[in-house]
């Protein structure tokens, strides 16, 4: 039942310029002054949404994840956000999510965005990750992912879950697989409205907070960007949003407010029973 607190780094990103990113992005960070817990950056923060992956994809033991490592274990706290990685002679748009003793997880984006050719650059990942902090269950996901409900949907965790509501041991509301879905992204302006009506649909969908972190300005390829980055409740009711400015944003979020509404609407009981292979 214990809080937890985000920091949400709305900002503008310098084109495929790593030490600039990291140097902005730590200045961003020093600011904050507020007690927090988990930070949370863009989409491909350190370079921008670049399809060039051969000249600015690093390993996992690169200078952009030793950063990281460096801001958690400094801070004290996690930090997520998503880079290029080279792994095995494949490119990944992966998502890190980094802890303060120094170890991390991570999230292959699952679905790569064909529009700008993401898909010929990239390679598309096949795993959720689903990480835990404070006894709270954190769905990880990038960008394109949203327009994908099943990827994002409560899912079975064993062959009893989210059985039918007359049958025995009916799923409680209080039990399912995760409590925050969270979306780091580079969503340009003109598709806002697809932005913000998902992150909204994904709350009430699955009952849990939604988290999207997304950049503003423009990029290289002159695509504006109006940030809109948001956290909504279970109810589809909006916290916080911020459109076309640079933001820092710490919100806590509690999770005795999350199981009541689980438990007063329990809907999730009643969902179709399905896994994802």
């Amino acid at each position: 039942m214990l809080p937890l607190t985000f920091s949400l780094i709305q900002t503008n990103l310098f084109w495929e310029d790593k030490q600039a990113n990291l140097s902005m992005l730590e200045e961003k960070i020093n600011s904050i002054k507020e007690k927090t817990e988990i930070i949370v950056l863009p989409e491909m923060f350190s370079t921008g949404f670049s399809m060039q992956p051969q000249l600015f994809a690093e390993t996992m033991n690169g200078a952009c994840v030793e950063w990281m490592k460096k801001i958690a274990t400094t801070k004290k706290v996690i930090i997520t956000g998503s880079l290029m990685i080279k792994e095995n002679d494949f490119f990944y748009n992966r998502l890190i999510w980094m802890l303060p003793n120094g170890q991390c997880g991570y999230y292959d984006k699952r679905h790569c965005f064909a529009y700008a050719h993401e898909d010929k650059h990239y390679t598309a990942g096949n795993k959720r990750l689903i990480a835990q902090a404070k006894g709270w269950k954190i769905n990880l996901q990038v960008c394109y992912d949203l327009r994908f409900p099943i990827w994002a949907r409560q899912t079975q965790k064993d062959s009893n879950h989210f059985p039918s509501p007359k049958g025995e041991g009916a799923q409680r509301a209080d039990e399912v697989e995760y409590d925050i879905l969270l979306y780091v992204a580079n969503w340009p302006e003109k598709r806002n409205h697809a932005w913000k009506t998902l992150l909204t649909a994904r709350a009430i969908e699955n009952q849990c907070y939604v988290i999207g972190v997304n950049r503003v300005g423009n990029d290289a390829n002159n695509i504006y960007h109006s940030g809109d980055s948001m956290v909504i409740n279970p109810l589809g009711e909006v916290l916080y949003t911020k459109a076309h400015e640079e933001d820092i944003f710490t919100i806590t979020l509690n999770k005795e407010d999350l199981i009541t509404i689980r438990n007063k609407f329990p809907f999730l009981n009643d969902a179709d029973n399905f896994k994802i292979l």
